[in-house]
Formats: structure tokens, sequence, C-alpha cells
């Protein structure tokens, strides 16, 4: 019997359909991701979620496979009710006083990214930064840092790696979860209902 034909059939019945290796794999990777949310500091983290529930507009970006999960953010914000918008959006409004910049750079380098805070700082917006290295250029740039201790693509090589996990897996996948909380959180401060949220979910897909 070939191996795709038992795999099917193993789904169909019900069975057992993933090897010892591959659940220690998946224990492993989400372990790690655990472990770097549990070294996160709770207070900085509502601190955020207020500067986000009071934000006049919030304005955020993120480079690469961190851009997907600010993305989705984005959308939970949106769902909130919150005046949220995506840079490189046509829609996206220009930031000034009373608006939040956010932004991830896990290795707190990314030109693009340092560019981009700089401007929000000259608008006078305030400048909500994610990112791995508290010590990078973007900290010193933030006016407030969310640090996410995870591996990232400046510290995947040679005897500094320490994930199974390739490049900066492992702070995008703390990154998905550490939104995912938040928007629990913001629920909370907002008040909003699920039913609430779900109602302004686009009806165009």
């Amino acid at each position: 019997m070939s191996k795709n034909k038992l795999f099917r059939e193993n789904v169909q019945a019900g069975g057992p359909a993933m090897t010892n290796a591959g659940k220690n794999l998946f224990r492993t990777a989400l372990d790690e991701i655990g472990s770097v949310l549990a070294r996160a500091d709770e207070s900085r983290i509502d601190t955020a979620c207020a500067m986000l529930a009071g934000a006049n507009k919030i304005v955020v970006y993120g480079c690469g496979r961190e851009a997907l999960q600010v993305k989705g953010f984005a959308m939970r914000l949106h769902h909130l009710g919150l005046p949220v918008s995506v840079v490189g959006d046509m829609t996206a409004p220009p930031l000034g006083a009373g608006d939040v910049f956010l932004v991830s750079s896990g290795p707190g380098e990314t030109s693009t990214v340092l560019t981009l805070m700089q401007v929000a700082r000259e608008a006078g917006a305030t400048v909500l930064l994610l990112t791995a290295q508290g010590e990078s250029s973007a900290a010193r740039l933030a006016d407030f840092t969310l640090l996410i201790p995870a591996q990232t693509m400046a510290d995947d090589q040679g005897p500094e790696k320490t994930s199974v996990l390739p490049m900066g897996s492992v702070f995008e996948g703390a990154l998905f979860v550490l939104f995912e909380v938040m928007v629990l959180k913001l629920k909370t401060i907002t008040g909003m209902s699920s039913e609430a949220m779900r109602a302004r979910h686009t009806n165009m897909e």
C-alpha cells in the first residue's frame, strides 16, 4: 500500500495521521512561541492597547511577513471600530498630533521602517514599535516600544541561532498571538461586542 493511500485511509477513518516526529515539531514550535510571549511585559502591552484605543487615527506598517501580521491586526482594529489604515493603501490618511503609528521591525534596523518612523515623528504622531531588539535604531527612535524577545533574521545564524523555526518565524508567530491577545484586551477597553465586530466584517469576499 502506498504512503499516500495509507494517509488518506487514516484521515478518512479518523485515525492518527500525525507521527511522533511531527507532533514533536509542532510542540517545539508552539513551545518556542509561548516561551517568547511569557517573557513579554504585560503592563506595556496594556499601555500599548490604551494608546491604540485613545488614538485619533492609527496607521500601521511592517515589512515582509511581519506586514502580513500587522495587516491582520489592522483588520481586527477595524472590526473593533477603531480608525485604522495601512501604509501604502490609497486611502491611508496623513498622520499628525493625537495619532499613533504602529510599526513592526523584529531586527529593528529596517531602512523603510526607520524612514517612516521619522516621518511620523516629524508630523507629531506617536510611534509605537514592536521589535525583538530593544537597543536597535528603531527602538531609540520610537516613543513606546513593545519588546518581543524572539529570534529574528538579525540573529538566526551561527551560535546565536536558538529556534527550530527558520529566519524570523518565531518573532512573526509571536506577533500573531500577541495581536490576538491585544484584540481581546481592546475588546474589553472599547466594550465592543462580538456581534458588532462581526457586523463590520466585509461582505466583499
